[in-house]
């Protein structure tokens, strides 16, 4: 039985990725901010939520597609955006490309891809977002945007919620820094995982790919605390595309981006990579589409690790979910091969809750 088959839910993949990972990048792709109680809340908030059964209905032609910003999509969730990705496995960036591609779903690419902007939406043939941190002066950020314009990028997705990043002390402990170095400490761990680094670090040491230029740079742990109201308004004004907000857990906030312009609204708490003490999520949205109204777009991100959970978000006023690690633990656990079995494991309990609740489409 090869490893892909192994996987059967996302803690599998997870459990793979654990044993397989240098305890460095498996700690930089599991960990949350703090003690991580943000992450337990968000996880015993999504399991809070039931899902109420019903029954003699035919649910035998369910559909799993719906159309976000007028572009159909064969699935009504997509890959959240994920720095250095790379690290999980060599390539992990064009996987998801690929993944994107074949199922017409949105991949956030991030500022921080272990590969260049413009390789992966030509490999994901178009279904590509482009994910962006506002930093510094602004100007680098500015430089980005007309970057992603030229690119072909039609989305832009503005992340709002770390203007310092978030202490992550298992991140920390263990000396992990971008760019990629490599100490006593980080040797004896990779030594330990000799699958992994021999495969990793053979294709090249993991580095922040967008700024692998002349006049791009991006210090990870620079402050983020000067972008405004203001910022935004410049950004509206030359992004000609669907702009989205991400990390937004206020009403008001939302309700002011809406007045501004923004296309769509990503509750998120960066799964809970940043401010411990965030709501969850999934505790937000039923107040968050009272205060849009029922056509305004809301997305999801943070904590979903099943098919049953984009259902829940679905359920609370969600139009769209992302899975971001898990996607991650997957590649980590068995390559390409992992992420595909995975993606068809979230599909499949999506479905079949859709079934068992008595609905032929998800949202």
């Amino acid at each position: 039985m090869n490893a892909a088959s192994k996987i059967h839910s996302a803690d599998d993949a997870r459990r793979f990725a654990k044993r397989r990972l240098p305890w460095m990048i498996f700690d930089y792709i599991d960990g949350a901010a703090g003690a991580e109680t943000g992450a337990a809340r968000n996880r015993a908030a999504l399991d809070a939520i039931t899902l109420q059964p019903r029954i003699l209905r035919d649910v035998s032609d369910r559909k799993l597609g719906t159309t976000i910003f007028g572009q159909d999509t064969d699935r009504p969730f997509g890959i959240a955006p994920m720095g250095m990705c790379n690290l999980s496995g060599p390539g992990a960036d064009l996987m998801l490309a690929r993944l994107a591609a074949r199922h017409r779903i949105p991949h956030g690419v991030s500022t921080v891809a272990s590969t260049p902007m413009e390789k992966i939406i030509e490999v994901a043939d178009g279904h590509a977002w482009f994910q962006l941190y506002f930093s510094g002066d602004g100007s680098g950020t500015m430089n980005l945007v007309e970057r992603a314009k030229a690119a072909g990028y039609q989305t832009l997705v503005l992340t709002v919620d770390v203007p310092e990043v978030g202490r992550r002390p298992r991140e920390l402990r263990h000396g992990f820094k971008m760019p990629f170095r490599i100490g006593p400490k980080q040797f004896v761990d990779f030594a330990l995982h000799p699958r992994w680094s021999l495969t990793s670090l053979a294709a090249g040491k993991p580095q922040m790919a967008n700024f692998d230029m002349d006049g791009y740079d991006f210090d990870r742990t620079e402050s983020r605390a000067r972008a405004t109201w203001d910022t935004l308004a410049t950004l509206r004004g030359m992004w000609p595309g669907n702009l989205v907000v991400k990390g937004v857990l206020d009403t008001d906030d939302a309700v002011a981006l809406k007045s501004a312009g923004v296309d769509a609204v990503q509750v998120s708490s960066h799964g809970a990579r940043q401010l411990e003490g965030a709501p969850a999520p999934i505790s937000v949205l039923p107040a968050m589409r009272a205060a849009l109204g029922p056509d305004y777009p809301i997305f999801f991100d943070s904590g979903l690790r099943s098919g049953e959970d984009a259902l829940k978000a679905f359920n609370q006023g969600a139009d769209f979910a992302f899975f971001g690690r898990i996607l991650q633990y997957a590649i980590a656990a068995a390559g390409e091969a992992g992420l595909e079995q995975l993606w068809d494991v979230l599909s499949d309990e999506l479905s079949i809750a859709m079934a068992q609740t008595g609905i032929t489409t998800p949202v």
